[in-house]
């Protein structure tokens, strides 16, 4: 959240060791979303309601512009339980303290469903002056989106009717609900409604560990969500926010820039024993600024502007042709933090040479399982080896393949981990997206940010997003490089190419 002027980031925290248990509230603070000052945890298990742990939660802004945290608590018999905390001193732009209310528990589950109910969302504030806040649930082996509203804040009562839930999902972690505008890039309080508006209910789902989102019409009257025609509610086939190692995302309107942005865990790849080692555990991902895109199907992210000051000796490519089977080195940039942008141009006539994608291959996960980033006999693999080492034994492919299906060219965009690093071993999965774009009368464009551990991409200015984890034990630190390839058989051009080092952010 944002409070007179300072971000404020809340995170799930274990102090006493790198791995999951013992939750407490990190709080973290930042003037930019990049640079953070640690704080003393926010709120620590020290009540019945929550003895075994602060589960996940979220903040909103009261009608009188102070923030109040609901989050979820579980007792000493695994019952989970929504509870509030305000500031003890709303006046402190830091927010350092917090209070819980006396009145905790405000919302409670029944008896069959007291550990499939956590992690209320973001408040709003109906026409009628009346709070909702939705809690994610299992209920009849369906996930759902409860419903609760309040006069008060502090006085809750569930609504006959969830606002959502879906047969083909089960339990819904960490749900968020906010408004998209239809014509413009700027971001809405959750707050708001008025014509012309969409919403976007996210959920994590827990047996797939993947955050997936429908966009749809919000009756405020009723309080009903209804998906547009179209959106699968699925979280195996759905749209998703990221198709790589993301998680638990969690999105808040920036007053002080118009802009929603959304923030997501990303745990390790490794095993638990080397986790102990290294001494942490997880990680959040860049924030991005995400907004609806203007053909009303799907969602688009973007890393914020204020990665931009972290930029340094930029380097520029432009109009080169990589020939089937090259790479090329983008030297002079730090390859274990970097930020990269590069445009490719398909002629028609490379395009014609796609391979023929057979029409009951709709799972783009599969595809680039199969296919990786190895050579091929058609348009592409071809984009970026992050984190390859001197000789190229490690590295992490981000690639685009394009193939023939139907009488149209499909873009698959895809990131293959399987030479990721040669001294560890770890979940090396390949991952896969569609991506909505027409390599005839549009460039393909891909960005790419690196830090060390996480390698964060962006394809078509956002339209798919895949993030993952890589270990590399000789691509590190200085020896760590970036190439841009093509190890398909076809030419391709690169129409432009820009890379810069990226310094390190301040940790207070």
């Amino acid at each position: 959240m944002i409070y007179k002027g300072i971000y404020h980031l809340f995170y799930q925290y274990n102090p006493g060791s790198a791995l999951w248990g013992n939750l407490h509230w990190g709080h973290s603070t930042s003037t930019d979303l990049i640079n953070w000052t640690i704080h003393p945890p926010a709120l620590l298990p020290s009540d019945p309601y929550d003895i075994n742990g602060c589960w996940s939660g979220s903040a909103t802004i009261l009608q009188d512009g102070t923030p109040a945290m609901l989050y979820t608590g579980r007792d000493s018999q695994d019952t989970q339980l929504q509870n509030l905390a305000v500031p003890k001193d709303p006046s402190d732009p830091y927010l350092v303290e917090w209070i819980k209310s006396p009145s905790n528990p405000i919302m409670t589950p029944n008896e069959e469903e007291k550990e499939l109910f956590r992690d209320p969302s973001t408040a709003w504030l109906g026409p009628d002056g009346i709070w909702r806040v939705i809690v994610g649930n299992e209920r009849e082996h369906n996930g759902t989106a409860l419903l609760y509203k309040s006069k008060n804040f502090i006085h809750w009562t569930e609504t006959e009717r969830p606002l959502h839930w879906s047969n083909e999902s089960t339990m819904w972690e960490c749900p968020d609900f906010f408004p998209v505008s239809i014509d413009s890039e700027k971001g809405l309080d959750t707050a708001v409604i008025f014509p012309g508006i969409k919403h976007v209910l996210k959920n994590s789902a827990i047996r797939s560990w993947v955050d997936y989102y429908t966009i749809g019409t919000y009756d405020h009257h009723n309080d009903i969500y209804t998906p547009d025609e179209g959106f699968v509610d699925n979280e195996y086939s759905g749209l998703r926010l990221d198709y790589g190692r993301y998680y638990a995302a969690k999105s808040f309107f920036d007053s002080a820039k118009n802009r929603r942005i959304i923030i997501a865990w990303v745990n390790e790849s490794t095993s638990p024993e080397i986790d102990i080692i290294k001494g942490w555990s997880g990680l959040q991902t860049f924030p991005r600024e995400i907004w609806l895109d203007r053909a009303g199907k799907q969602l688009v992210q973007w890393p914020i502007e204020e990665i931009e000051t972290l930029r340094l000796n930029q380097v520029e490519i432009q109009n080169i042709t990589l020939e089937a089977g090259s790479k090329r080195e983008i030297s002079s940039v730090t390859g274990a933090q970097a930020d990269v942008e590069i445009s490719f141009s398909i002629p028609l006539a490379v395009l014609e040479q796609a391979e023929v994608l057979e029409s009951n291959s709709t799972n783009p996960q599969e595809i680039a399982n199969q296919s990786g980033s190895s050579t091929n006999t058609g348009v592409g693999p071809f984009g970026l080896l992050v984190l390859a080492s001197n000789n190229i034994e490690e590295y992490t492919a981000v690639f685009f393949r394009i193939f023939k299906q139907n009488d149209k060219f499909v873009v698959l965009m895809g990131c293959d981990q399987k030479r990721s690093s040669l001294g560890l071993e770890y979940d090396k999965t390949n991952y896969g997206a569609f991506l909505d774009i027409d390599p005839v009368t549009e460039k393909l464009s891909l960005r790419t940010l690196i830090d060390h551990s996480i390698v964060e991409s962006f394809g078509g200015g956002g339209k798919a997003c895949i993030t993952t984890r890589a270990y590399p034990t000789l691509a590190i630190n200085d020896n760590a490089h970036i190439f841009v390839f093509n190890n398909g058989s076809q030419h391709v051009e690169v129409s432009s190419l820009n890379a810069w080092s990226l310094k390190q952010a301040q940790i207070n």
